[in-house]
């Protein structure tokens, strides 16, 4: 599958992980997994950048 990269804000990215956890955690675990760990990543270079 194509994959696509997207810039959001950290507020954002809680949104739509609020809106996913609205629904069957069976259908969205694995995407919201995918955002966190990407996310998680993304802010502790920022961490180790200052």
């Amino acid at each position: 599958m194509e994959e696509l990269s997207i810039t959001l804000t950290l507020n954002e990215i809680n949104l739509i992980l609020s809106g996913l956890g609205n629904m069957p955690y069976v259908h969205v675990n694995e995407l919201i997994q995918k955002i966190q760990s990407q996310a998680r990543g993304q802010l502790n270079v920022k961490k180790e950048n200052e």
